[in-house]
């Protein structure tokens, strides 16, 4: 057995003697003990007493059913959750596109900030939700909230899905993303750079506005409903992308949206009779072939109404798509390419499932306006 000295024992006795009679007297004690706990949180990749917790959730269930891990991050986002985050990205706990739940008061602003830049380079989903320990016996599940620090990481999500049920998220007053020199917490980053990190995340200023209800008790919670329509939530969906091609006499507009898992796209392709629109529904050849046999029918609905007269328009294969088409008079196209809900589906027949997506045009009218003139010429030159 190895022994120490008997001068190296005094020594050590002789220090904890001074530093439990100093320490106490000098009123650094529980400094130095605070201090050691964070350490050892910060060794051990947990979150410092009052932190933030992330608990990663990746069993056969969740994987069979979300496809991805689900990870909760829930309390206080402390200066450093973005680092235990980031080590757990790189220790593989959480791979690329994981769905992120949130449920948290706040916390350090620019900290929050970080996390949404992880939650986008990662090209993650963002949720609202609440960790549930595992149980037998049934309890009913807990409001999440998000406010602050936290809805700035929301933000961050490549895909984010709007509060549902008693879920809320919202800003105080003094963290809302006004260029005033007056609206900045102490120790979180300046308006302007909240400014620029909504512009980095893809979230207009002027939509963000829209979706801002009175304040109450100097919280401003963003309206749930709204928060799709002006695509501060995605639900899962990409910005619109536009392509024209000004063909002389038939010019051609293509819309296509990326979606968590595919992709949807509609074009239209003008003539002198008319528009034929086309929808492409990127569902992998296997699918495509199962959804386009038998009677199965496809139509279109502008404004969650079918176009009507009711016309058979059968499904058909293109690569990994099931694609069909409709002519329409020109007199309709201005409705459709100003619509909110542009609608392409397949059905069986007496069937009440059916299968499909929509896309709202409306959001890239900017961008559609020169199709509309060049097919109105189009129809000009060629009118009797």
């Amino acid at each position: 057995m190895n022994v120490a000295p008997r001068h190296a024992r005094r020594r050590v006795w002789i220090s904890r003697l001074l530093c439990g009679a100093l320490l106490p007297a000098m009123g650094l004690a529980p400094a130095f003990a605070a201090q050691a706990r964070h350490a050892r949180a910060a060794a051990a990749n947990e979150a410092p007493p009052g932190g933030m917790t992330i608990q990663v959730k990746s069993d056969r269930l969740t994987l069979a059913v979300a496809k991805v891990p689900q990870v909760y991050l829930a309390g206080p986002i402390d200066v450093g959750a973005p680092q235990r985050f980031e080590a757990l990205l790189k220790a593989g706990r959480i791979p690329a596109g994981s769905d992120i739940y949130l449920d948290s008061p706040g916390g350090d602003l620019a900290a929050g900030l970080a996390l949404g830049r992880l939650f986008r380079s990662g090209w993650m989903a963002t949720h609202l939700g609440a960790w549930r320990k595992p149980s037998r016996s049934f309890s009913p599940p807990r409001a999440a909230r998000c406010l602050d620090a936290c809805t700035y990481a929301y933000l961050g999500g490549l895909y984010r899905w709007a509060p549902t049920g008693i879920d809320r998220i919202g800003l105080h007053q003094a963290a809302l993303p006004e260029l005033r020199s007056g609206n900045a917490q102490a120790g979180a980053s300046s308006p302007a750079a909240l400014a620029a990190y909504l512009q980095a995340m893809d979230v207009r200023p002027e939509y963000f506005a829209h979706v801002l209800a009175p304040p109450r008790e100097d919280i401003v919670w963003l309206d749930a409903e709204q928060m799709f329509p002006w695509r501060v939530a995605n639900n899962g969906r990409l910005p619109l992308a536009v392509t024209y091609q000004p063909t002389p006499g038939s010019p051609e507009l293509t819309l296509t949206q990326v979606v968590r898992g595919g992709q949807n796209k509609v074009a239209l392709q003008c003539a002198p009779d008319g528009v034929t629109l086309t929808a492409y529904y990127v569902v992998g050849t296997d699918r495509a072939r199962r959804l386009a046999t038998g009677q199965a029918r496809s139509y279109f609905e502008v404004g969650r109404q079918e176009v009507r007269p009711r016309q058979a328009a059968r499904p058909r294969v293109v690569n990994d798509a099931v694609a069909f088409s409709r002519p329409l008079p020109f007199s309709q196209l201005a409705g459709l390419i100003a619509t909110d809900s542009l609608g392409a589906w397949v059905q069986g027949p007496g069937s009440a499932l059916r299968y499909g997506f929509t896309i709202a045009p409306v959001t890239a009218r900017a961008r559609t306006g020169r199709f509309y003139a060049d097919c109105e010429a189009v129809q000009r030159r060629h009118a009797p």
